[in-house]
């Protein structure tokens, strides 16, 4: 009886350790075990993402997925993703991470995990010169451009029910698009975006002040909080290195003051 008691405690044993170390395997191993990480971004607006004349995907969070691959020392496999799709193939398993302009919030939060912030941005709202709106209240009634699923759409919906909203699943660019074809009046998306795109644009101006201040954060699948510890660090590193002030003057220009980030972890 003794000896089968044994036998039976030393199974149990054996399975709470392989169970355990399956556990403890986690997403950093399976990266590594499968030689290759997928990031999704979004490659919907200059500078943030986007795509070269080569077809490349180039902007700053793909630097920032880029440097990331590098410290987990795998190649890197691009999806373009937008909306509520950066959320949804996280969770089915179908993307590792994604560095994909994704503000941090508290609703997101109860479906994937954050990383300290490694940008911040806020909605702000770009429009026609000669449309006639001056202020937020001016909308009512206007065209508005807006990502599906994004925190622009939840402010305007609530802020200014009456606008007309016109739907964009990449800002750029069918919303860009639409704006300089004059087919909307107005858009609202980051300022990161809009403030890029005011410079290039001269029929294009934006409202003063932001209505939002995001951090940005990478966001992955529940069930990995150690993966989250190392992403924290990675961000860490990023923003004390210097990389993040490199990154972020690189593609809004040397003149241009980078958010106050904390690289605390």
């Amino acid at each position: 009886m003794k000896t089968m008691i044994a036998r039976i405690a030393a199974v149990a044993l054996t399975a709470a350790v392989a169970f355990t170390g399956a556990a403890q395997a986690g997403k950093l191993e399976e990266i590594r075990d499968r030689g290759t990480v997928r990031i999704g971004v979004s490659l919907g607006g200059e500078p943030i993402g986007f795509r070269d004349d080569k077809n490349n995907p180039v902007g700053y969070d793909v630097d920032v997925a880029t440097q990331l691959a590098a410290k987990l020392g795998v190649p890197v496999e691009f999806t373009d993703v937008s909306g509520d799709a950066r959320i949804s193939m996280l969770v089915s398993g179908q993307l590792d991470i994604v560095v994909a302009n994704t503000s941090a919030t508290l609703e997101r939060a109860k479906t994937v995990n954050f990383s300290i912030p490694y940008n911040r941005a806020g909605l702000r709202v770009i429009v026609q010169k000669d449309a006639g709106i001056a202020s937020l209240k001016d909308l009512a009634g206007k065209k508005v451009v807006v990502g599906r699923g994004t925190t622009g759409e939840s402010f305007l919906k609530k802020a200014v029910p009456d606008a007309e909203l016109v739907y964009t699943d990449n800002f750029s660019p069918d919303g860009v698009l639409l704006l300089q074809q004059k087919r909307a009046d107005a858009a609202i998306e980051d300022s990161s975006l809009l403030d890029y795109l005011a410079t290039k644009n001269d029929n294009l101006v934006t409202l003063p002040g932001l209505f939002s201040n995001d951090p940005i954060g990478i966001a992955v699948a529940k069930g990995d909080p150690e993966f989250v510890r190392w992403l924290d660090m990675f961000v860490s590193d990023y923003i004390q290195s210097g990389a993040y002030e490199a990154n972020y003057k690189k593609w809004w220009g040397e003149k241009a003051n980078p958010p106050t980030l904390n690289p605390l972890w």
